[in-house]
């Protein structure tokens, strides 16, 4: 048996029926007027709920991604009965509603509290939402299973009383895996739960990461704190940024400008002497009894022994093309030989990158009732996983994925982008991202081209924020603003950790000056071509990029222009 879905006990409902009624209470005086919006805005935003470009944003917690099909039917509903029949799944492995009226929204929390989810921590600046590996559980390469103690992380961080107003907004993300489907190093604390030369079960701690306007990767600060005393070490690291992060400047506010200007050896030594305080506290030890007990409120799912009928499902493949493309790209291993682990894929061209509609949603439901024992997983590269189905069941899942429009055959390809929702919703972006990822949908269209060019990660941030991801990306496309109109920078060479051999971390470089939104799909096109005329056999592109460097890029997209200098990624275009 496997772990499934984290199941509430008494207290965990007590905490999100609370922040329910207090939200409640504060919408009601804010509408009466008895709130200012000076004082309502550290209120809601506590709440997950943003006043965006057209309407506010209400962005729900996903913990680590898992969600059962009770809960994915009443994210349903809310799309249907309160926004405009669609959600979209972010890179947090968060859920964002963009449409739901201001009144509604202590409703709305109302009914997710109902099937025990909420929108605590979605914003503001504390522990925002934990994230990780998508696969985790099934993952033939993870050591451990890192969901029981990404359960007893979100429980020891909601609403932590120390934590509560941080110098900016803090995000840890946590892997048991080999290959890091978390992103781990790119999150101001990344963990990897290992076992040591004779089995003990502890973490590495990385410390540091993040996008925006700096781009950095986190520096590993130790590398094995015993499982027992994780809680311990992460609030010692927490208090010290506490202590020290900058609140007299925004841009400089995150940890990895802490741990960059003093630098890590400075920094560990501050951890370790507040970790020396701390450490023997009872309230940051974590018993065995207390691993147990999360580890005992998961569901669990049961496994066939039936065999895999792999004469039949060689035939299969060998007769339907779209159907082995799909096994090649969206089904991955599992530890169990008979089932998979099966991506729904929500980059279809005619829907905005991580969207999902109500119809889709149901639907997706019942599909994981059906084949995958009722549970799902939002990944951080904005599609849906199902995790638990035997593969006797691919053909029938992959038909029913394909009248859905989520069987796109393309995980891991150029057209798998990430994308956030940019300047059509949100106040902070300086452009758009959906318009852009839908017209490189359309100059690549063709499946057979986009198999040869083979794994090539594409990412879009509508602003430096880096809600997209651009940094990490093989391809990264960052909106800025020109004069009131929408432009774009081009990166190259970046990795979250999951292009598949990657070696490294790393974010990507400005190859020079901005492109008009009509330039961009041409220009991506130009980069694409310079690579196929320069790879070396079965080379992908962050090879050929390491290999021959950028110029050659640059002399393809600037025929005409020589540079004289590396560009800085800046804000103007």
């Amino acid at each position: 048996m496997t772990a499934a879905i984290y199941q509430y006990d008494a207290f965990d409902q007590a905490i999100v029926d609370q922040r329910v009624t207090q939200f409640k209470n504060q919408l009601s005086r804010h509408l009466k007027g008895e709130l200012s919006e000076e004082d309502f805005r550290p209120l809601r935003l506590q709440n997950g709920l943003y006043i965006q470009r057209h309407a506010p944003m209400l962005r729900i917690a996903i913990p680590y991604g898992l969600l059962n099909t009770k809960q994915l039917r009443t994210l349903a509903d809310i799309a249907q009965q309160y926004d405009r029949g669609y959600a979209h799944f972010t890179t947090r492995q968060n859920l964002q509603y963009n449409w739901i009226p201001l009144e509604q929204t202590a409703e709305v929390l109302e009914k997710l509290a109902t099937v025990q989810m909420h929108a605590i921590q979605t914003s503001g600046n504390c522990i925002r939402n934990i994230t990780s590996d998508a696969l985790a559980g099934i993952a033939p390469d993870e050591a451990v299973d890192p969901r029981p103690f990404a359960e007893i992380l979100r429980q020891w961080s909601t609403l932590h009383p120390e934590f509560a107003y941080l110098p900016r907004k803090f995000k840890i993300a946590i892997t048991g895996a080999t290959e890091d489907r978390a992103s781990i190093l790119w999150h101001d604390i990344g963990l990897r739960v290992v076992k040591n030369e004779i089995g003990e079960i502890g973490f590495t701690v990385f410390v540091g990461g993040g996008m925006g306007r700096t781009p950095i990767t986190a520096k590993k600060i130790n590398a094995f704190v015993p499982w027992q005393q994780i809680l311990g070490y992460l609030e010692s690291i927490v208090r010290v940024y506490n202590l020290h992060g900058r609140r007299d400047n925004m841009y400089k506010s995150r940890i990895k400008i802490l741990v960059k200007s003093i630098g890590i050896e400075a920094f560990s030594e501050q951890v370790n002497q507040t970790w020396k305080k701390i450490k023997d506290q009872p309230r940051l030890q974590i018993p065995a009894a207390e691993l147990e007990r999360v580890s005992a409120s998961f569901t669990t799912v049961s496994y066939s022994d039936m065999a895999v009928d792999t004469a039949e499902l060689n035939r299969l493949k060998q007769t339907y093309l779209p159907f082995a493309r799909w096994v090649k790209l969206n089904v991955l291993p599992h530890k169990h030989e008979n089932y998979a682990s099966v991506t729904f894929s929500l980059k279809h061209p005619t829907q905005a990158p991580g969207d999902a509609t109500t119809e889709q949603m149901l639907k997706i439901a019942d599909l994981a009732d059906q084949y995958s024992q009722g549970t799902l997983v939002v990944s951080h590269k904005q599609n849906l996983v199902l995790n638990h189905v035997h593969q006797n069941n691919l053909y029938e899942l992959w038909k029913a994925a394909e009248a859905l429009q989520v069987s796109s055959p393309t995980v891991g390809l150029l057209t798998d982008m990430i994308a956030c929702p940019g300047g059509d919703f949100c106040s902070l972006a300086n452009a758009k991202s959906i318009s852009v990822s839908e017209a490189i949908h359309q100059k690549f269209d063709d499946l057979d081209y986009l198999y040869e060019l083979g794994n090539i990660r594409l990412n879009i941030s509508g602003c430096m924020n880096s809600c997209g991801h651009h940094h990490a990306a093989d391809i990264g496309i960052l909106g800025v603003d020109k004069d009131g109109q929408d432009w774009y920078q081009i990166t190259l060479g970046g990795s979250d950790g999951s292009n598949k051999g990657h070696p490294t971390v790393k974010a990507g470089k400005v190859i020079g000056p901005s492109f008009s939104e009509a330039a961009v799909p041409d220009v991506i096109e130009t980069i694409i071509n310079t690579y196929i005329s320069n790879r070396a056999p079965e080379e992908a592109l962050w090879q050929t990029i390491d290999r021959i460097g950028l110029e050659p890029f640059k002399a393809a997209v600037y025929p005409d222009r020589i540079e004289k200098r590396q560009p800085q990624e800046v804000n103007n275009g």
